[in-house]
């Protein structure tokens, strides 16, 4: 509803540009607090952050290009008119998610582990992004006499002025936190490696498919769909063969598990340093007893051969006399 936010000197800060970094921003410091309470890695969140948004934007602009490839062809100065606000979300998606899987295997960390540990993140920053756009007026609805709507004024480029719309935006940033907040309840039941991410996938695919059906702003079609529920058909396959697939391959070990086994093998070591000791201490005291006997035999023997020495020498004497 406000394009523009404000500005300083030469700078203008725009609603939608603001609100994507305010997503971005929660993003980086949901993950990063994750990543220290799960222990996951060697804080690589940020690093891996860093590399995915960048990726993730071109990736998103790629793939508004193609889609509007009709439109920049009869007007190519429409690139630049939307160079700041003509994204797609699913590219950006893709992008970063091929990123962060390049970026686990050159630092050698578990791909799954960080998957299921970003997108929750991801969602919440598309739901304080999709605020954005509301305040830019794209990704509108369509025409609405329902008292759930929204009108934007007359300065609004992009979605219908002074008509009542059905408010999309709002319906994919309740969709997007309530995934935020299921991700968070299932990372705690999941038994698997990777069944978060491939939930995100699954949710996010079926909420989008679902809402694209009330949007009426020009996106790309294939078909009867438009390019976001094409693309929300092979989302939905590939996170649910995810699921399915790292719970079969990857199972985790669940924390009190762990602490179980680690106190009974602590216990057995202990029972097995007992038991040795236990019996190391007879033979000590068998060989302690063997030593006394011996010097008491000795001391004996020295006794006697003193006694008969001094009997001897007696005889002598006796002899002399």
């Amino acid at each position: 509803m406000r394009e523009v936010l404000f500005k300083v000197g030469p700078f203008t800060i725009y609603g939608y540009g603001f609100m994507v970094a305010l997503g971005v921003l929660a993003a980086f410091l949901v993950g990063m607090y994750r990543e220290k309470k799960y222990k996951v890695g060697d804080d690589q969140i940020f690093s891996m952050g860093i590399w995915c948004l960048v990726c993730g934007w071109g990736a998103a602009k790629v793939l508004f290009v193609i889609t509007e490839l009709p439109t920049l062809f009869s007007n190519p100065r429409y690139f630049l008119d939307t160079l700041a606000s003509g994204f797609v979300v699913y590219g950006g998606l893709i992008g970063g998610i091929l990123t962060g899987y390049i970026f686990c295997r050159v630092k050698k960390l578990s791909f799954l582990k960080y998957f299921d540990l970003v997108m929750p993140s991801i969602a919440l920053a598309q739901g304080i992004g999709r605020f954005g756009c509301v305040m830019a007026g794209c990704c509108y609805g369509k025409v609405t006499e329902s008292a759930f709507h929204i009108i934007f004024p007359e300065s609004c480029n992009y979605a219908p002025a002074g008509v009542p719309l059905i408010p999309t935006q709002f319906i994919s940033a309740g969709a997007n936190f309530l995934n935020f907040f299921a991700l968070l309840f299932c990372a705690k039941r999941t038994k698997s490696d990777g069944q978060v991410g491939g939930l995100y996938l699954i949710f996010y695919s079926i909420g989008r498919f679902i809402i694209e059906c009330f949007r009426d702003d020009p996106r790309g079609s294939v078909g009867p769909l438009s390019t976001s529920q094409f693309i929300a058909i092979f989302m939905l396959i590939a996170g649910i063969a995810i699921f399915v697939y790292c719970g079969k391959k990857y199972p985790k070990v669940k924390e009190e598990e762990k602490n179980e086994n680690t106190e009974e093998e602590n216990g057995e070591e202990q029972v097995e340093t007992t038991e040795a000791e236990e019996d190391v201490a007879p033979e000590e005291e068998t060989e302690t007893e063997k030593e006394a006997e011996q010097d008491a035999t000795e001391s004996e023997e020295a006794v006697a051969e003193e006694s008969k020495k001094a009997e001897r020498e007696e005889e002598g004497s006796g002899r002399e006399n």
